[in-house]
């Protein structure tokens, strides 16, 4: 499996995470990276990623998806770092 970074910006007043962030959820070995960013693993490609997330998402709404194909570092994340360690 490959490791994905998503990102996102829901753009409107009143919007709800709660659908999306139950999607994310459904991929393996998710973690919530900081408030709209999280890390999975999938065999999909970001192209599908993306267009099963875009199913919780408005238009004027935004998303980056891509894989983690090198090193990574961070500081502060809400995941604990060493499940980034064991699952990148």
């Amino acid at each position: 499996m490959e490791s994905i970074i998503v990102t996102y910006d829901l753009n409107g007043s009143g919007k709800k995470y709660d659908d999306l962030i139950s999607k994310i959820k459904t991929y393996s070995k998710w973690a919530h990276i900081n408030e709209s960013v999280w890390f999975f693993k999938s065999d999909d490609s970001c192209a599908v990623i993306r267009d099963e997330l875009m199913n919780y998402l408005d238009e004027d709404d935004s998303l980056f998806v891509a894989k983690l194909s090198a090193s990574a570092a961070w500081h502060n994340t809400i995941c604990s770092g060493q499940f980034l360690i064991d699952n990148l």
